[in-house]
């Protein structure tokens, strides 16, 4: 079997069975453990709206900033002419850097990412709505970028595909590369949890790996997925894979990664950051970002 067969087979059943074995293998791990004395804790829905209005929010910067990278080299470049839109870019005209260019946007986002992390990791904020902005920022600037290289490595008409085309990267460094896309993928998961569960108000929220479980899925999966026809009604119109598969690809990448693995995190403190008191701010500004992707972007923006 070629390398470019092993990762078609590969990646797409450590994308979805990998998080469902993990899931599995917590869930019967933790039966005979002991369970938390107090009752349950209420559902924060204040949390939760915060929680999937950035997520929305956060996607959709991180792909403006894609999109932007990978159009500014091309604006430069003799020959390109480039133009922006609200969920994608092309250009006209020919020079062999544009394949070298496809690159750079997923960079970019990576770059932001490891910004916010540093943000998250040495001075985390301490409200609730920050930290979380935070928290999804570097979510999607990795979730947006890490898969692309496992798509290009079997795939080399997407955008990194191009860019390992240009820079003539042999079938086992593409597959080297994937491999430890993927590893990323699980690490950044697992890693995101912590500031995750200090989210929580009160200990008893994150006291034992099912009440982790819970957590996550409340304040990551379940608005993660109640995000997507947000982020999708601000990519419309378009191709299916402009406007839906990107957002529902990563949904899945990457906060199955988080959910599968809540049972095996390490508790974190609770009580760090003030709680969430309106929604207002995150609103307003999906709401504003909504109107300029579609009255400024989405007409595109000539960058020549």
């Amino acid at each position: 079997m070629t390398s470019t067969g092993f990762l078609s087979v590969f990646a797409p059943s450590f994308a979805l069975g990998g998080p469902v074995l993990l899931g599995l293998w917590g869930v019967l791990r933790s039966r005979g453990q002991a369970r938390a004395a107090s009752p349950s804790p209420a559902w924060d829905w204040k949390l939760i709206l915060a929680s999937m209005l950035l997520y929305a929010l956060s996607f959709s910067l991180i792909f403006f900033v894609q999109e932007l990278f990978l159009v500014l080299p091309k604006a430069f470049t003799p020959g390109l002419r480039p133009t922006l839109f609200h969920n994608n870019h092309n250009w006209d005209g020919d020079n062999p850097l544009a394949k070298l260019f496809q690159g750079t946007g997923a960079l970019a986002t990576l770059i932001l990412a490891a910004l916010c992390a540093y943000w998250l990791k040495r001075c985390p904020p301490r409200s609730a709505l920050w930290r979380m902005f935070a928290l999804w920022m570097v979510f999607h600037g990795c979730y947006q970028a890490l898969p692309q290289f496992v798509v290009g490595a079997i795939f080399p008409g997407n955008d990194v595909g191009m860019a390992m085309e240009y820079l003539q990267w042999s079938a086992a460094t593409k597959t080297v590369a994937a491999l430890l896309a993927m590893a990323l993928i699980v690490w950044i998961a697992v890693r995101l949890l912590r500031p995750l569960l200090s989210l929580a108000a009160q200990a008893d929220e994150v006291a034992t790996p099912g009440r982790r479980a819970g957590f996550v899925f409340r304040v990551a999966t379940l608005p993660g997925l109640l995000a997507l026809p947000l982020i999708i009604a601000m990519r419309v119109p378009g191709s299916l894979d402009q406007v839906a598969i990107v957002p529902v690809a990563e949904y899945v990448i990457g906060l199955w990664w988080m959910q599968a693995a809540a049972w095996f995190a390490i508790p974190a403190r609770a009580g760090e950051t003030a709680p969430v008191r309106s929604i207002a701010v995150p609103l307003l500004a999906l709401i504003a970002l909504t109107l300029i992707f579609h009255l400024i972007l989405r007409p595109g923006i000539a960058f020549y």
